[in-house]
């Protein structure tokens, strides 16, 4: 199944048209015609069965023929994960985290942070080709850039952790999971946090856990929790 993505659908919409540019693709590069059957989501959930009525490659237009709604997860998982140096290493986490089923992305900028500028609007387009590509119909929330500092010290969903290299007492992350439980986890910078910011994390009630063994790029250790955590939800 082709998944396509149109935010403003409804229960009760009965027609739409694609924008200019999605339009050009469906009539010119797929070749979609009169009559064709596509599948849309709003990333709520919702999966539209669609069929063509107007195969313009400027403006394609559908009618709904039915839809059904995908039940959400028990848990909402919420990373919040400190940019990386190289952009390409933290899309490929955004992408894969999306495939695999988080619910929540907040970059976070740390004090060894060497990035602290990201680009949300490239960062929402991998995630969006992310859930068309695996036919997920929930769209990741990404929230704005936000400090540490900030972020530990705000109201956060669920059991709040922190995964850090520091050589201190941890639990391993499978040792304090519990089924259908939210969660909110720190990832730090490639530095790793500063110890000032893990005694922070630790006063706003962060328990430090450990994600294995091995110590872990920071892409890579976001893509672990976030297996880790959906695939002991799915047992």
């Amino acid at each position: 199944m082709q998944l396509f993505y149109n935010t403003s659908l409804n229960e009760s919409t009965e027609s739409f048209s694609f924008d200019k540019e999605e339009s050009k693709h469906i009539i010119k590069v797929l070749r979609k015609q009169d009559g064709d059957i596509l599948y849309v989501t709003n990333g709520l959930g919702f999966l539209f069965e669609t069929k063509i009525t107007l195969a313009s490659d400027n403006k394609c237009t559908v009618e709904i023929l039915s839809f059904t709604k995908k039940e959400p997860s028990k848990f909402h998982l919420h990373l919040a994960v400190a940019p990386t140096k190289m952009n390409d290493r933290y899309e490929w986490f955004l992408e894969k985290a999306t495939e695999i089923g988080i619910q929540e992305i907040t970059p976070i900028i740390c004090d060894r942070s060497e990035r602290k500028v990201v680009n949300m609007d490239r960062f929402e387009k991998i995630i969006l080709s992310a859930m068309k590509q695996s036919n997920e119909l929930y769209l990741p929330k990404l929230n704005p850039a936000i400090s540490f500092k900030e972020f530990v010290a705000q109201e956060n969903k669920g059991l709040t952790l922190i995964a850090h290299c520091e050589e201190t007492d941890k639990k391993t992350l499978k040792s304090v999971l519990d089924p259908s439980q939210d969660i909110t986890m720190l990832i730090g910078p490639e530095g790793d946090f500063s110890e000032k910011e893990i005694n922070l994390a630790l006063e706003n009630k962060f328990q430090p856990v450990s994600l294995g063994n091995t110590r872990l790029r920071t892409e890579t250790a976001a893509i672990v929790a976030c297996h880790s955590i959906v695939f002991f939800n799915e047992l």
